[in-house]
């Protein structure tokens, strides 16, 4: 299955759940792991993974669950939120960056220097 090909917006919850069901089975089987061995990383009950791998549903805590023990968080990396700064205030800091060094000023004083 080709995600490219695939029509997110025009399915409905319960094949994107079954797409989901079968996304962390597959993950399962080519990690060679049974059921009963995620369940039990994932501290959820062997029936509760049945049921998701069948499209049935579940919490988004056990998903994540699930998800952590097959090493398959990277995907939560879409949902970050990155801080984005407009053109403006990119401006303005830029102006606010110094430009150039200021010279060291010439302190010394004659009492300080040594007569000899």
């Amino acid at each position: 299955m080709e995600n490219s090909s695939i029509y997110w917006y025009g399915m409905s919850d319960n094949a994107l759940l079954a797409v989901i069901g079968d996304f962390l089975k597959q993950n399962r089987l080519q990690q060679n792991k049974t059921q009963q061995q995620v369940a039990i990383a994932a501290g959820i009950s062997r029936s509760t993974l049945v049921q998701l791998e069948n499209g049935g549903g579940g919490s988004l805590l056990t998903l994540i669950e699930v998800m952590r023990t097959l090493e398959q968080l990277y995907f939560f990396s879409h949902f970050q939120v990155r801080k984005q700064i407009s053109p403006l205030e990119l401006a303005k800091l830029e102006q606010t960056k110094r430009q150039r060094a200021r010279g060291k000023k010439n302190n010394s004083n004659p009492k300080d220097e040594s007569s000899w």
